[in-house]
């Protein structure tokens, strides 16, 4: 399972140079990314390094697993009631169906609420620095501090698994 640490850097200079501290202590480029902001992001951060500004996956995720969990839940009460007459693919139906629902329900309530990192680095963010976000397993990213704090990044206190590993 992944984890999140997240570094700040006073401006895109040293992000950058953070980037490539990161990539020298072995983390891949698709699990290091970037939030600050709106008028930051737009000038000086990579397409592929700019974070998702919503919570619209995890949130998808979890309402995924909460519906299909509510429809099985509702199809198994429906069989244990013989007149309803549910068999065991409508208890099925009802799974998929509420895991359809929850995961639209969720994406929708997601992609209106900040992720995590921005939620809790709000006034870092409106200060104008850069947050450098690693994605990795504890030990490359143990591995990969030391090396990011040497280049000027200021660990923040955010050790959190990742949403989608």
């Amino acid at each position: 399972m992944k984890t999140r640490h997240v570094f700040s850097s006073p401006d895109v200079a040293t992000a950058k140079i953070l980037m490539q501290a990161a990539r020298a202590a072995g983390v891949p480029e698709e699990d290091i990314s970037l939030i600050a902001r709106s008028d930051i992001e737009l000038e000086a951060a990579p397409e592929q390094h700019k974070e998702a500004g919503s919570d619209f996956y995890p949130a998808a995720l979890r309402g995924v697993v909460g519906g299909g969990a509510v429809g099985l839940l509702a199809g198994l009460v429906a069989v244990a009631i013989p007149p309803v007459g549910i068999t065991v693919a409508g208890v099925a139906g009802l799974t998929v169906a509420g895991a359809l629902t929850g995961g639209w329900t969720g994406a929708l309530v997601g992609a209106s609420v900040p992720d995590p990192v921005r939620r809790k680095f709000e006034d870092e963010i409106e200060a104008g620095r850069i947050l450098v976000v690693l994605d990795g397993d504890k030990d490359l990213l143990a591995h990969a501090a030391p090396a990011l704090a040497r280049a000027g990044g200021t660990p923040l206190p955010f050790d959190e698994p990742t949403a989608l590993t």
